[in-house]
């Protein structure tokens, strides 16, 4: 029998003992409330958080990818956190594994939590390298989806990391640089998709976006690397180079259709007043860093 009774996110809110009593006013004004717990159990994890960047950079930096396990609401945060990175940085190598595969993003799959053997499979499936950092995230601390995993990578020399939810969790012993933080008992026990979902997502848009920005996908604030999918994106390329060069509409479209809307090599291309092989080379050699290609 699994024992969860001391975990601080099944524990019952002493706040919130009587919130099925309120009015619908009341009840988001306490949400918002504990809601503010959120941003400093955040924030007393921060230095933990920077080494696990560093390493998440690091790991990209070798060819590595980014893979974060986890199930239920721990599971999608990650999967979501890794499609995003897709168009809003132009990279594949943010990978989201979730307990029961893609189809338990809309439907709790039963029992997939439970197993390590799945977790083993998963990370088989996708080829897992010792140059790849695997991220486990689980509310609980516990999830055996999770231990399984991380049990793997590091059995292949991969580099591990976590995100929890409670403190001097059993996960936090099964990888090499963990996240601990915990923002208390939830508003209605045990709902971690609530001020624990809210924690994870926080840190997981630090892990990607503050990676990005360490291999130069980010040039100041504009996201330099946006894949053009559609016509919205078409156009904020045009406004990124744009914002990055001065240049008027006409000449960032002119650019970028010499680029295959190719923000970092149109910025390049236009402040330094080169071609576009030669923007090119010169971001090659930075490494994909637009102001060490401007030197």
């Amino acid at each position: 029998m699994v024992n969860i009774s001391g975990l601080s996110t099944e524990t019952r809110n002493e706040l919130t003992e009587d919130i099925d009593l309120l009015s619908t006013g009341q009840i988001i004004e306490i949400m918002n409330q504990e809601d503010l717990k959120v941003v400093k159990a955040v924030k007393d994890a921060l230095p933990e958080i920077e080494i696990l960047i560093n390493e998440c950079i690091r790991a990209y930096k070798n060819g590595g990818r980014i893979i974060y396990i986890g199930a239920g609401t721990s599971g999608r945060l990650g999967l979501m956190d890794a499609v995003e990175v897709v168009p809003t940085y132009n990279s594949d190598r943010f990978v989201g594994l979730i307990a029961g595969g893609d189809n338990a993003f809309v439907k709790a799959v039963e029992g997939a939590e439970d197993s390590k053997d799945l977790a083993v499979e998963d990370l088989k499936r996708i080829d897992l390298c010792d140059r790849d950092l695997v991220i486990g995230i689980a509310a609980s601390g516990r999830t055996p989806y999770v231990i399984g995993g991380l049990d793997y990578a590091r059995s292949i020399g991969a580099r591990t990391g976590c995100l929890c939810c409670n403190f001097n969790t059993e996960i936090a012993q099964h990888c090499d640089y963990p996240i601990e933080l915990s923002a208390g008992p939830e508003v209605v026990t045990g709902s971690t998709r609530l001020k624990s979902g809210t924690c994870q997502k926080i840190v997981l848009n630090m892990i990607s976006t503050a990676t990005m920005i360490g291999v130069g996908k980010v040039y100041g604030n504009l996201m330099v690397d946006v894949k053009a999918t559609n016509e919205k994106l078409v156009e904020r390329c045009r406004r990124i180079v744009m914002e990055a060069t001065g240049c008027d509409h006409d000449k960032a479209d002119e650019v970028l259709k010499q680029t295959d809307n190719n923000c970092k090599q149109a910025i390049v291309m236009i402040l330094l007043g080169i071609t576009k092989d030669e923007a090119k080379e010169k971001l090659d050699k930075a490494d994909g860093h637009i102001r060490e290609a401007l030197k």
